[in-house]
């Protein structure tokens, strides 16, 4: 990668979000990619959704909840977080179902704009399509 080139990097969530290390994984190496000023984005496909539920407590596995942290995104400028509509519905999931996840846009007066997108299984194939690179987790 050339320097001063900025590449799209998608960080696609597959895993749900406890019981494996993927789910930290890729929001620690999403964090690391933005401060290398990489143009990210994630996806959430699959069980990968859950990761974005709200309302999460971890106290009966022992694990530190850590879904608190993607509300740190947008100071990474991370705001591009697409979630696959389908993969809601298939696991009786709704948009209502996930923990608000905003960003504070500086064009506009730093007004909070919602950096969730819910997309169909096709939006998010072209999406993809569009990235330098995939990493899928």
């Amino acid at each position: 990668m050339s320097e001063g080139v900025i590449k799209k990097f998608m960080y696609v969530n597959r895993k749900p979000p406890y019981g494996t290390v993927y789910a930290l994984e890729s929001l620690e190496v999403v964090l690391i990619g933005a401060a290398f000023d990489q143009d990210v984005s994630l996806a959430f496909i699959g069980d990968g959704v859950y990761q974005l539920t709200a309302g999460q407590s971890t106290g009966g596995i022992g694990m530190k909840n850590f879904s608190p942290t993607y509300n740190a995104l947008g100071d990474y400028d991370i705001t591009k977080l697409y979630v696959e509509k389908e993969s809601l519905e298939e696991r009786g999931l709704a948009i209502d179902d996930l923990m608000e996840v905003v960003y504070e846009d500086e064009d506009e007066d730093y007004a909070e704009k919602p950096s969730i997108r819910l997309v169909s299984r096709a939006e998010l194939a072209d999406i993809m399509a569009e990235q330098d690179v995939l990493l899928n987790f």
